[in-house]
């Protein structure tokens, strides 16, 4: 289950980091991860008793723009590829049927949940799908994608000045060590502006 917006962000008993940041190399952050997807779509299911799961994750993904993304997600985990043989759209980079539903999978329904910048939860639907979807992205941009995805569920979301820097310092020094010690000054000098109503991004960085 993802967590609530405002809670703490706690680190995880197999990897150390910050829970779902360990993704995909971490089995418990990358469970976490598939959590997020897979409880939405079972209170999905409630709604279609006795009805075939395979049939209603196709019809699903014939109109994601019908659907949460994390629906429609789940919906791809249940059909395998008929060219590649993986889930469908979480194939190599070479399958042409695994890139064109990856690329359908962006027109689901992206709710901001009560409480969050305006823009959070299609960060936290970005994040997701590269760390679900390693083999598409760069290992820097992994990194970022994956360390930066706790603090997103819980609601924060970094400012354009904000994410250019962060993206700036991966690029200069990519060691995990490194960018989790920037995301935790970003999350306490965050939650610090937020406490004094101040403006988070005239605060120190990193």
């Amino acid at each position: 289950m993802r967590p609530a917006v405002g809670a703490d962000v706690v680190r995880c008993e197999e990897c150390g980091g910050y829970e779902y940041g360990g993704a995909p190399d971490c089995h418990r952050c990358c469970t976490r991860v598939d959590d997020i997807i897979n409880d939405e779509w079972r209170r999905f299911l409630g709604d279609w008793q006795g009805e075939s799961e395979h049939e209603i994750a196709r019809l699903v993904v014939t109109e994601p723009d019908r659907h949460d993304w994390r629906v429609v997600d789940a919906a791809l985990d249940r059909i395998t590829c008929i060219d590649c043989g993986e889930q469908l759209s979480r194939g190599p980079m070479t399958c042409s049927p695994c890139n064109l539903a990856h690329g359908f999978r962006y027109a689901a329904v992206e709710t901001d949940r009560p409480g969050v910048p305006p823009g959070n939860e299609h960060a936290v639907r970005v994040n997701v799908s590269v760390v679900r979807r390693p083999q598409m992205t760069s290992a820097r941009e992994l990194l970022a994608r994956r360390l930066l995805l706790p603090a997103l569920l819980v609601g924060f979301l970094p400012t354009t000045a904000q994410a250019q820097r962060f993206s700036s310092m991966i690029k200069a020094d990519p060691a995990p060590d490194r960018v989790t010690g920037m995301i935790s000054a970003w999350l306490h000098s965050t939650a610090q502006a937020i406490d004094t109503n101040e403006d988070p991004d005239h605060k120190p960085k990193w």
